[in-house]
């Protein structure tokens, strides 16, 4: 197996870093240092810490699995149901208390970064157009009904999943079953599991 390159080692300690610390919190010498790399190595591969910081925010989303959304073994809402079962489980193997990268991002450096302000939006906006197409999915099937406003469904779906992986960062306790039983399940019409 080939040895991941130095660019590599680079990537995955800035999102690592920017995933545990945030943004403000981490700084090149921490990243190039987590990489066991000289700072000034980490000028050979990106002109800016916000530059790695784009980076970081996209690789952390092909981490989410969107593929997965696509898997046709699964009927459309038992695969959407997985998807947020697959990122509760992720939220868990990182740590509570780490949260959600884009929602972090999003509540940290807004106001900061146009840039990178852009890019979180855009990060949410291709969720939401991925779990709107399984919804739409779901209508074709019948497993949802054609009068609903799928697009809106699709980001309040997202907006719920934020909110508890962030009451989870506060509390250090991730509960996934109420975002399902107040969220997933009302809006969806599908039966609460226990």
């Amino acid at each position: 197996m080939p040895r991941p390159s130095l660019k590599e080692n680079v990537v995955a300690a800035a999102l690592g870093q920017f995933h545990r610390r945030g943004y403000n919190g981490s700084g090149v010498k921490d990243i190039t240092d987590a990489a066991g790399l000289p700072k000034g190595s980490f000028y050979n591969y990106f002109s800016s810490k916000e530059d790695m910081a784009l980076e970081a925010l996209r690789r952390y989303g092909v981490g989410r699995e969107f593929g997965r959304l696509k898997d046709p073994s699964l009927p459309p809402l038992a695969r959407l149901r997985a998807h947020f079962v697959f990122l509760g489980e992720d939220v868990l193997r990182v740590g509570v208390e780490c949260g959600c990268m884009l929602g972090n991002f999003a509540t940290e450096i807004a106001g900061q970064s146009p840039v990178l302000r852009d890019a979180v939006a855009g990060g949410f906006a291709r969720w939401a157009e991925a779990v709107a197409e399984v919804l739409r999915e779901a209508v074709a099937a019948g497993e949802l009904g054609a009068d609903r406003d799928l697009d809106l469904i699709a980001r309040t779906l997202i907006r719920g999943w934020e909110g508890t992986v962030l009451h989870a960062k506060v509390t250090g306790e991730l509960r996934p079953e109420e975002f399902f039983a107040g969220v997933f399940d009302p809006l969806l019409g599908t039966p609460t599991r226990s």
